[in-house]
């Protein structure tokens, strides 16, 4: 194993995963960390469900991932959050990451969430959802983690002890000469990390072969599509051929869909506009027992075509449901009700699951067993297949921000 990465949640680690397999590294994902690494891999992602547990829970998790990626052998390491960087004023990116640089004897590391292939840059250290600064998008109103500040200086900073500088586009634009010497500058200068500004794959290329021999980088996926050429060129590992080639198997499909992100949104809107069957969770009726998952089963087993089971709603349909019961009761609900429903859709026959959010993936992977992930073909970037290590059993795990209107029908090939 060459590089170890961390993610803080299920979407992410598939999401790295499918870039690093891209470009022709052989990748495995871990859900649990009881039995060794395969012989065959050059990097493990394994995934956590950290994103938004207490700071201090973030961080026991991430450290016990990095002591199991030391323990089997990986000489480099990578902390994998959102390219929206979702986090609480306490954290969780800036805790997690000071404690890995201390276990690693570390003193400064980049912070790169850009990727431009999903309308995610930066610039003078402040992130762009498309055309719009991060506080103006979608994430505002995040039911979990709100970003309403798109000045990732200041957003790190606020989560860290050390001091937080810029890696400007005026130093990235300029190529890894320019960006060593400046992170040397930084970390001469007593600054622990350095948002990196990026707004295009040429940046990110740039960020990973000036960084590529850092103990640690942190940042989204975009960061991973060069540090296979960097490695390579370094001669630390040969690459193979690009992930797949296998595609997901046919057979029985449902679709999964806990995000409330506008992306989600859409999909499901496009999905029921076609008149393909979708069967909605409401959490509040889901507190007083009026349904649960053995109703979505029995009309699921009723179908004939792939089906969407789906708790995404608008904003204001959230701040209902979690006015009522909690912002944490409201989503542990409905992640337990859709970790049961992916059990009896896997019993009853499905092969194919796509799932969409982050927490959502998490309870369902879990609740399926899925240990070991093996990573093939991408639907769209930032968002593979994989497939349940020995099992007949395929998973496209995608972020609510990702993917376009037709995604859902697009994973499943469209042929209902």
């Amino acid at each position: 194993m060459l590089l170890g990465v961390i993610a803080d949640d299920f979407t992410g680690a598939t999401d790295i995963a499918g870039m690093l397999a891209q470009s022709g590294m052989r990748v495995t994902i871990r859900t649990d960390l009881r039995h060794p690494p395969t012989a065959d891999s050059d990097a493990v992602v394994i995934a956590l469900k950290s994103r938004t547990n207490p700071p201090q829970q973030a961080v026991r998790d991430s450290l016990a991932a990095l002591e199991w990626l030391q323990d089997h052998g990986a000489l480099r390491y990578y902390f994998k959050y959102c390219s929206t960087f979702d986090s609480s004023p306490r954290g969780n990116i800036g805790p997690v990451a000071e404690a890995l640089l201390q276990a690693l004897d570390a003193d400064f590391a980049i912070a790169c969430p850009a990727l431009p292939d999903n309308g995610r840059t930066v610039y003078q250290g402040h992130l762009f959802v498309g055309t719009e600064l991060l506080s103006d998008s979608g994430m505002r109103d995040h039911p979990l983690t709100p970003m309403r500040d798109a000045n990732l200086v200041r957003v790190l900073q606020a989560q860290s002890h050390g001091k937080v500088g810029l890696l400007s586009r005026a130093t990235v634009s300029q190529g890894a000469a320019a960006i060593r010497a400046e992170c040397v500058r930084l970390r001469d200068g007593q600054y622990r990390f350095a948002i990196a500004d990026a707004l295009d794959n040429a940046d990110l290329f740039a960020l990973a072969e000036a960084c590529a021999e850092h103990p640690l980088l942190t940042g989204g996926s975009g960061l991973a599509l060069g540090l296979p050429a960097a490695y390579a060129a370094r001669r630390w590992f040969q690459p193979a051929v690009a992930a797949g080639p296998w595609p997901p198997a046919d057979g029985a499909a449902a679709v999964l869909a806990g995000s409330c992100s506008q992306a989600t949104q859409r999909q499901v809107r496009h999905w029921i506009a076609a008149d393909r069957p979708a069967w909605r969770l409401d959490p509040l009726r889901l507190a007083a027992g009026q349904t649960g998952a053995g109703e979505a089963l029995d009309w699921a087993a009723a179908q004939r075509q792939p089906v969407l089971i789906y708790a995404s709603a608008p904003p204001e349909d959230v701040a209902a449901a979690q006015l009522a019961l909690g912002p944490e009761r409201a989503g542990q609900l409905v992640e337990a009700c859709l970790a049961d429903i992916a059990r009896g859709l896997a019993a009853a026959g499905v092969r194919r699951l796509v799932v969409a959010g982050g927490e959502t993936s998490g309870a369902v992977v879990q609740a399926l067993g899925a240990e070991t992930l093996r990573v093939g073909l991408a639907i769209c970037p930032g968002v593979p297949w994989t497939q349940a290590e020995g099992r007949p059993l395929w998973l496209a795990l995608k972020s609510g921000n990702f993917g376009a209107d037709d995604f859902f029908s697009t994973a499943l090939g469209g042929s209902y």
